[in-house]
């Protein structure tokens, strides 16, 4: 199943392929396969974050803004083949992808979390 995240929607994204610190606004459309996510967890910031816009500026995520945190499972992988010694060598990492949703845009949050919430089994 995916999950289609809407561009400008007040929604922020941070991934660990981004320098650390670093958020960007969504500005496109774009699906995340709900196959390949191993864990995902909600809250909700409880203080101010200070972060970096794509310009190096300062940005402040407020409090009460809601996150989906996604962490994708292994086989996100990337392949480096310009070591010395090293052909094709496979470097396993574990992609993360944590959306921002801010206080004065619940809308998509709760729909987002609704979808994903349908897949969850509770015993």
């Amino acid at each position: 199943m995916f999950i289609k995240i809407k561009k400008n929607c007040g929604i922020y994204m941070e991934h660990n392929g981004m320098d650390k610190g670093m958020v960007m606004p969504v500005t496109s459309h774009f699906l995340i396969n709900l196959n390949h996510v191993s864990e995902i967890s909600f809250y909700t910031i409880k203080e101010d974050k200070q972060r970096q816009n794509l310009e190096h500026e300062s940005f402040i995520i407020p409090k009460n803004t809601r996150v989906i945190h996604l962490t994708m499972d292994y086989r996100y992988s990337s392949h480096q083949e310009d070591l010395p010694g090293f052909q094709n060598r496979q470097i396993n990492q574990r992609a993360h992808f944590k959306l921002f949703f801010l206080p004065e845009c619940p809308g998509e949050y709760e729909v987002l979390r609704a979808h994903i919430e349908k897949q969850v089994c509770n015993i």
